[in-house]
């Protein structure tokens, strides 16, 4: 008797334990308040290789999910070189490509592009979509490595 008389006060306490902390759905539960707090941080963009359209996406996809993430509390560069420069060719003939880059510029982030692969492709500003001669840098990797100088935090999606 004292033995089930134990074993339904354990169990009643278990219930009640249970039933008093709610369930978590680590799924669609939103993050706590104040849980990120606002980042600095540059991406690289330097390929697209072997399927450029696909990685560009996923790229532009993954920086609108890294704002929504964090309520807008970020500063975003994306420094593109080499092969990465392609997206902003592409996007002159993609509306796509072209509508992403514009959304993403109008919740601030910074697209830069490296100024030896411009000379190095023969490329001009007129020849990529949005590009403005603010955005050029002297060096892409030189210009990831002044970014963490300044507290950016190195993405290589």
């Amino acid at each position: 008797m004292k033995l089930l008389l134990s074993a339904c006060l354990w169990l009643g306490f278990g219930l009640q334990a249970m039933s008093a902390v709610p369930a978590s759905d680590p799924m669609n539960d939103p993050p706590p308040s104040g849980y990120y707090v606002f980042q600095k941080v540059v991406y690289q963009n330097d390929s697209g290789w072997p399927e450029d359209r696909g990685y560009f996406e996923r790229l532009l996809r993954n920086l609108a999910a890294h704002i929504a993430a964090t309520d807008g509390k970020v500063e975003i560069r994306v420094v593109s070189f080499s092969a990465g420069v392609k997206l902003f060719q592409m996007a002159k003939t993609d509306p796509a490509l072209a509508a992403s880059l514009d959304s993403l510029r109008s919740k601030g982030v910074r697209f830069l592009i490296c100024r030896n692969t411009l000379r190095g492709m023969n490329l001009r500003l007129e020849d990529l979509y949005g590009v403005q001669a603010a955005d050029v840098v002297p060096s892409g990797v030189a210009e990831i490595a002044r970014l963490q100088g300044l507290g950016f935090v190195y993405v290589h999606p």
